[in-house]
């Protein structure tokens, strides 16, 4: 049952593309190539996507929490069935995020409550957690999220 103490109420909507430090803080995983360096997201253990490169064996690294913004959208419709939707359905805005360290680009949902409209190409952007939907279980199923950074989680090293 959701609630007692073996039971968790809060898990990842997809397992292992994300995870939580000591400090609950969320850091994306990604597959690292161990041959060229090449990083891939979702990550996956083998087939570098470097097109030059044959290697095969890819690590699981944790990739920055930070980045920048390098382009945006915002989803108008619900998405179609088996994909969970509120109702009534909400637009909410779709974020791809430079992270310059990996010199990856990553897709991803932008908080509630931000809107397109709040969005400008080249700034900040930090990664968070959303609630996507309660399963028939009721346990809370949580996804990655990007939101505008502030200049106090910069200052503060949440990077």
């Amino acid at each position: 049952m959701p609630g007692d103490i073996d039971t968790p109420t809060r898990l990842p909507a997809i397992d292992g593309w994300w995870s939580e430090d000591g400090s609950g803080a969320p850091h994306l995983l990604a597959g690292r190539c161990e041959q060229c360096g090449t990083y891939v997201f979702p990550p996956r253990a083998n087939n570098c996507p470097n097109p030059g490169c044959d290697g095969d064996s890819l690590a699981q690294v944790p990739l920055s929490r930070r980045g920048t913004l390098w382009s945006y959208t915002e989803n108008q419709y619900a998405p179609p069935p088996p994909y969970p939707s509120p109702d009534p359905f909400e637009p909410f805005a779709v974020a791809a995020v430079e992270l310059a360290d990996e010199g990856i680009i990553v897709l991803g949902k932008v908080v509630e409550g931000t809107l397109a409209a709040d969005l400008t190409v080249g700034m900040p952007m930090e990664l968070t957690t959303m609630p996507l939907y309660v399963d028939d279980e009721g346990v809370e199923r949580v996804v990655y999220a990007w939101r505008i950074a502030d200049a106090t989680s910069a200052k503060d090293g949440a990077a």
